[in-house]
């Protein structure tokens, strides 16, 4: 039998609300610093490296972060595996915050020289490594939470946190942009999303530190039965598995980072004579259009949730990547009409992020045994992260400076799309496997497919 006692339903809904709240701030913090690589790094910290290249360099720095976020999921995949989940998803939003808060008081390249853009990176860097740790901790305290059965819907409250940090990160720009028009936000407006962070830290920091540790790694720890070297044993057992997973992921990182990355309301709003050029739309409508198409990805992100509960993972994302591929070709037709345009071209990009994010959390805890889980589905993460969103807004400005075409960048994303597609049908499918140590104990774990027979006495939360 079960070690643990299965989670009441208060301690479920704290959880959630802990893992909504926290993933939220890590993601707004996130996507505001990519938000000002689009808007105004380049001028601020890298000027004098010429109208041809400022720009590249500022989205340079955006996909630097991705490069070390396998070494955070490392990090946190091998003490959340060692020591628990929840002193993992406090350690990484503190380090989050501070990273965020500290861009805020950096000297521009005016003030300080190159020293202002190499602080800007290795703050950057912090926040990479932050953000490689965070979302295995939170999908494993909503999965391991979950009822048999519910696992999709539970899981997608973790992916919604992208989302909401989009709608937090785009709502607080617009008002900081309504606030500071002009050059008044080039000379202190920009800061202001960064100060915000910390405030917004100490609320996640007290809503985490009051949840109940995982009931999967009680039981781990009850039975001594941890992974001496986690990371070693993912590599040597489950490399396949890793591999899909990350391929699973990349179209949506790649397509997610046209928004989230700020791409896309760069674009739009900077004047027709900036280096490089916009469109010079109305910079608080485009954020507010941006804002639309985050709660369309929401939205999304939990009907997906929902629906992989009911027909698999797997059939679910193939349908969700038709969807994307059919959003994603008329993006830029869309955006170049107008603020209109950007919230209709984003809110159909939402659908399809939506539906190939909402399930995620729950195939890639189902994908791995409880013993090495968290190390698991971090490095995942972290890898497809790296192969789909790092240098997504750096390669589509790369193409459009080299083509002067935005159908060279549709081509590019298109392309990402065939590959996730090609992840899914590799990638096995597991509803309801169960995620107790016991069950992976028992020997089960590698011949268990989904239908088979759920033994009761092998799972701790139900």
């Amino acid at each position: 039998m079960s070690r643990t006692h299965p989670p009441a339903k208060n301690e479920r809904r704290k959880v959630l609300g802990a893992v909504v709240v926290g993933t939220t701030i890590e993601w707004y913090d996130f996507f505001i610093y990519a938000f000002m690589a689009n808007l105004v790094f380049a001028q601020l910290f890298f000027q004098p490296a010429g109208p041809a290249m400022m720009q590249i360099l500022s989205l340079i720095t955006i996909g630097i972060s991705f490069l070390f976020r396998p070494l955070g999921a490392v990090l946190a995949g091998h003490f959340g595996d060692k020591i628990g989940r929840r002193p993992m998803l406090v350690l990484t939003l503190l380090l989050m915050g501070l990273a965020t808060t500290l861009v805020g008081f950096l000297p521009t390249f005016e003030q300080a020289g190159w020293f202002a853009p190499i602080f800007l990176i290795l703050l950057r860097v912090l926040q990479g490594i932050s953000a490689g740790g965070e979302w295995g901790g939170a999908v494993l305290m909503a999965i391991e939470h979950a009822p048999t059965g519910r696992r999709g819907l539970f899981g997608s409250f973790v992916q919604a946190g992208v989302p909401l940090g989009m709608l937090l990160a785009t709502g607080v720009l617009a008002a900081i942009r309504a606030l500071f028009p002009g050059d008044s936000f080039l000379e202190f407006g920009w800061r202001i999303p960064f100060f915000v962070s910390i405030l917004l830290v100490v609320v996640g920091y007290i809503v985490r530190r009051s949840v109940d540790e995982s009931p999967v790694f009680l039981e781990i720890k009850e039975t001594a039965h941890q992974a001496s070297a986690p990371i070693k044993q993912v590599f040597r057992k489950y490399g396949k598995v890793v591999i899909f997973c990350a391929l699973v992921f990349m179209a949506n990182n790649a397509i997610g980072y046209m928004t989230t990355g700020g791409f896309v309301q760069g674009m739009a709003s900077r004047p027709v004579d900036a280096t490089p050029p916009g469109l010079g739309f109305d910079p608080v409508g485009v954020q507010l259009a941006a804002f639309a198409g985050s709660l369309s990805w929401l939205a999304f992100t939990f009907v997906a949730g929902w629906a992989s509960d009911r027909i698999g993972r797997k059939k679910l994302y193939l349908i969700g990547w038709g969807v994307l591929a059919v959003c994603t070709v008329p993006l830029f037709l869309l955006v170049q009409q107008g603020v209109w345009g950007v919230a209709l071209g984003t809110i159909l990009l939402g659908a399809g992020l939506g539906l190939t994010y909402g399930a995620q959390a729950a195939w890639y805890a189902e994908s791995f045994p409880a013993s090495v889980r968290f190390s698991g589905v971090s490095i995942a993460y972290a890898i497809g992260a790296v192969i789909g969103g790092a240098f997504a807004p750096t390669i589509a400005q790369a193409l459009l400076q080299a083509t002067g075409s935005t159908w060279a960048i549709i081509g590019y994303l298109l392309a990402t799309v065939v590959i996730s597609v090609i992840g899914t049908l590799l990638l096995k499918e597991r509803n309801d496997i169960p995620l107790s140590i016991d069950f992976e104990k028992s020997g089960r774990w590698e011949t268990w497919k989904t239908g088979d027979p759920v033994v009761a006495e092998a799972v701790s939360t139900r």
